[in-house]
């Protein structure tokens, strides 16, 4: 996946899942500013596959990587007009 030139956003969301909150409304929250081109780069403590089609829905592509046995970090681009 190609890095842009946008703005990022980063997000861990490792805490508020171990303290057993549902981060999706601050998932939504982060990524509202978001144009084409953007980058939103999550970290989670496991793969967030329902996510995923979520992002897609919203214009996101996605790239996910397991940093840890507890850390995936998963980046989603804001894509462009096709």
């Amino acid at each position: 996946m190609k890095q842009t030139n946008g703005k990022i956003v980063e997000l861990d969301v490792r805490e508020d899942i171990k303290n057993k909150l549902e981060p999706f409304q601050k998932i939504i929250g982060a990524i509202s500013t978001l144009d084409q081109g953007d980058t939103f780069v999550l970290h989670a403590p496991f793969k967030p596959v329902p996510l995923f089609a979520v992002m897609k829905a919203k214009g996101f592509t996605h790239e996910a990587e397991e940093i840890d046995k507890k850390h995936w970090k998963v980046t989603f681009i804001k894509r462009g007009e096709e």
